[in-house]
């Protein structure tokens, strides 16, 4: 296995840096042999994708579902070609789905000056290429990933972010609600489209039982990784 394409964090469970471990994407397999690729990178990414399925010892064929945690071009921006390697479409929420479909990031905070300047030049089909949309998934939803991925709704960085939790082996992708770069902390807020909605519905990861915590950006948390998000939540609570 290609150590430098792919990072075990469980049976059956990688996390893909794409850009070190800036920006990173996740590979389920099945027991069956069956692949699903969580988030896609920037743009130029989609290659790197491609390329860790033969890290894991399997190919685009084998790949049976793709899912966005949202839409943002730093997660979808490798999703068109990931799309076409595959002949696979995608499964985001319900209420990020037409933003990934035509290619376009949900409105950014126009509290903060560069959230409105984001918003400004965002244009549809320009943020990054248009995403296939197969499935529109729904808080509480139980995807048929592996043994099961529960998703849980985590609006306010985008109205249909979600975390993903693999029951199974208790590995939560976070998503962007939380970052793990220099330390944990909150996503960037200019590119949130509310930020505090992102810092109160992070604490639903609070609740969750989990024995690895992957991050989108940064890397996971092996060591009482629970304790240590439910720490960063009660430091940062918001009413």
């Amino acid at each position: 296995m290609a150590q430098d394409l792919v990072v075990p964090l469980a049976p059956g469970v990688w996390r893909i840096p794409l850009v070190r471990d800036l920006v990173n994407g996740f590979a389920f397999r099945d027991d069956d042999g069956q692949v699903t690729l969580v988030d896609m990178g920037v743009a130029r990414s989609g290659p790197k994708v491609v390329a860790a399925l033969a890290a894991i010892g399997s190919g685009p064929s084998d790949v049976t579902r793709l899912v966005l945690t949202h839409a943002h071009p730093d997660h979808a921006g490798g999703a068109a070609h990931v799309a076409e390697a595959t002949g696979r479409a995608f499964t985001v929420h319900h209420d990020d789905a037409a933003y990934a479909a035509e290619g376009s990031s949900p409105p950014r905070d126009r509290s903060f000056l560069l959230g409105r300047l984001f918003d400004r030049l965002s244009r549809p089909g320009k943020d990054f290429a248009a995403v296939p949309v197969e499935h529109e998934m729904t808080d509480g939803e139980v995807l048929p990933i592996a043994g099961g991925v529960r998703v849980v709704h985590t609006p306010g960085h985008s109205p249909g972010h979600v975390s993903l939790l693999h029951e199974p082996t208790g590995v939560l992708v976070t998503g962007d609600a939380i970052f793990n770069v220099l330390g944990l902390r909150w996503p960037i807020r200019a590119f949130c489209t509310d930020f505090r909605m992102t810092q109160q519905t992070a604490h639903r990861l609070a609740e969750l039982d989990y024995e690895v915590a992957a991050f989108t950006h940064g890397a996971e948390l092996r060591s009482r990784p629970r304790e240590a998000i439910r720490s960063f939540l009660l430091r940062h609570r918001v009413d």
